[in-house]
């Protein structure tokens, strides 16, 4: 079961045996790349690392999941993301027994800045119960198919909208749509190179009927921003407006049905409804 920690962007997942929070999106060492076009900033770990440590606090979890992107720079690591992020996870550890994290695209070279006793976790995700969690830049595991709701970051998913006197705001939002189980098993199957009919069929029939739950996790980094959803590139084409990741390609998510909600819970509309206010 996985219930929003509103009215912060986290989640919290328990089983009978377990307790879980799950952020996504960290993007620690952000400062830097904004420093080079001329804004400057101090560092904002801290404010993570406090907000986290206040969740941990209130819920008490044994463990923290971090859906990807820990730090920000892409292949390597910045001077000053080899002192925050090994800061900021042995702080952690003082805090919550076990700490997980699945690989984003920002994560390259992240083994160096990890303190021991950290799980890295491949991009294509794990089972947490009836849960799949993976981060979204790449497909996800096949293993997935046999959960009830899929969560994933990667998209840093926010709406903009306009109020009647033309001013524009722009808000972080959850979102919770509908996936076509059989038709994202299909194209796992194609992209996994699943060789064999054996393999395919086994995929088939441990793929549950009924259709998927997806929770995208809004960022973490409240700092970071994102392109509105709910808006319409020039080019009209839907398909290529949501292609944050490849499962959007698959056609399997529902996103113009989606349903957003503010990080306070507050219920916004569908995807679609929310087009006409941007």
């Amino acid at each position: 079961m996985i219930t929003p920690l509103w009215p912060h962007p986290a989640a919290l997942v328990k089983s009978p045996q377990r307790r879980m929070i799950v952020v996504a999106d960290l993007h620690i060492g952000w400062e830097m790349a904004i420093s080079r076009k001329g804004i400057h900033l101090p560092t904002q770990t801290p404010k993570l690392l406090g907000r986290l440590k206040g969740l941990i606090s209130e819920y008490k979890p044994e463990e923290l999941l971090v859906l990807g992107d820990v730090k920000h720079t892409v292949a390597t690591a910045e001077t000053g993301e080899w002192h925050d992020v090994p800061e900021f996870f042995n702080e952690l550890r003082k805090h919550v027994q076990r700490i997980h994290i699945i690989r984003g695209n920002h994560d390259g070279n992240l083994e160096p800045l990890l303190p021991e006793n950290i799980e890295l976790l491949p991009a294509t995700g794990i089972v947490f119960g009836k849960t799949g969690f993976f981060h979204g830049h790449q497909w996800p595991s096949p293993a997935i198919l046999s959960c009830q709701t899929l969560v994933m970051g990667h998209v840093h998913p926010v709406v903009s909208l306009r109020d009647p006197a033309g001013f524009r705001i722009t808000r972080q939002v959850w979102i919770k749509a509908s996936c076509d189980r059989k038709k994202l098993a299909r194209t796992l199957i194609q992209k996994h190179k699943l060789k064999g009919k054996k393999n395919a069929e086994d995929i088939h029939c441990k793929t549950k009927s009924g259709a998927l739950q997806l929770f995208i996790m809004p960022s973490f980094n409240d700092f970071l921003g994102g392109r509105p959803l709910n808006q319409r590139r020039l080019s009209g084409d839907t398909k290529s407006e949501m292609g944050v990741g490849p499962i959007f390609r698959s056609e399997a998510v529902d996103m113009e049905g989606a349903e957003t909600y503010l990080l306070d819970g507050n219920f916004l509309g569908k995807l679609a409804q929310l087009r006409m206010l941007s």
